[in-house]
């Protein structure tokens, strides 16, 4: 745990489950991407953890991200490996003495099933029944016609209850959402989706979703096949790894089920990791 201005904030480890290494790492060659991350399974599948941030001042709970979902089909839990045996989000909250009722706002970075996946429970009714949920105005259209390259990745009914409830906040564009907390869209990946930034003005944090999923996607050449527009991923992460590493901000890593976060400096070849910072609790 570390604290920015008024909030302490914790990474929570709600899942693991393991995705495709080739999809993960697009056209960089598996004997490298194998070195930089870890090996692949029988499946080439590579392991992922699922870690929500978890923000507490003297007057909020925040979520950034809520997991994958204990409510997916069983082909698609086997399929992506998914296992709540060692952890899940209702036992992580609990660790730091707080329930699902305690969670005051959940900012979603976008509406991709393994980041939406924990906001509802079975019969869709919210899983934070006292938040409120804020997601950009942009993706949410996106993600209601999606393209055939991503539509599996949208599951509706993850999110559609919230709507339908008149839970969520749909925001247009980049700002501060909480004092201190800020929202940036990023469009490589999928249409606006959000990264977050906490900064008291000397020290910030950003917690950048899948624009950089693992601590194996700080080099710039290192994008998802995942990602829609791959080029600009490239050219997202070219205009903000340069302020990262100059303002030495802490790069949280919400996929990677080795590391939770690091500073980033300039190395021989390019941007590079500093030491490992742990935030799990």
């Amino acid at each position: 745990m570390i604290t920015i201005g008024p909030y302490s904030i914790s990474l929570l480890e709600t899942c693991r489950f393991g995705l495709d290494g080739g999809a993960m790492f697009g056209v960089v060659p598996k004997t490298l991407w194998e070195r930089a991350y870890a090996p692949a399974d029988t499946k080439n599948r590579i392991p992922m953890a699922a870690k929500v941030m978890l923000l507490r001042s003297a007057d909020r709970n925040i979520l950034v991200d809520t997991g994958n979902s204990p409510f997916m089909s069983s082909k698609l839990q086997d399929i992506y490996g998914i296992t709540f045996a060692d952890y899940t989000i209702d036992a992580s909250l609990a660790t730091h003495g707080l329930s699902p009722n305690d969670i005051t706002d959940v900012i979603l970075t976008h509406l991709h099933f393994d980041h939406v996946g924990g906001a509802v429970l079975e019969d869709g009714s919210p899983r934070f029944p006292n938040a409120r949920y804020s997601v950009q105005r942009e993706h949410y259209a996106w993600a209601c016609a999606p393209t055939e390259k991503d539509r599996a990745s949208f599951i509706p009914e993850m999110y559609q209850p919230l709507f339908e409830r008149e839970l969520i906040d749909l925001l247009d564009g980049p700002g501060e959402l909480f004092p201190g907390i800020h929202v940036e869209p990023h469009y490589g990946h999928t249409q606006a989706m959000q990264s977050v930034r906490v900064s008291d003005g000397s020290t910030s944090l950003l917690y950048p979703a899948d624009l950089m999923p693992t601590s194996a996607h700080v080099p710039v050449p290192y994008v998802m096949g995942y990602d829609n527009h791959p080029l600009i991923t490239i050219a997202e992460k070219k205009k903000l790894l340069p302020r990262v590493i100059e303002e030495e901000w802490i790069v949280v890593f919400e996929h990677d089920a080795l590391r939770d976060a690091s500073r980033v400096i300039m190395g021989d070849k390019g941007p590079m990791l500093s030491a490992p910072i742990v935030l799990t609790t």
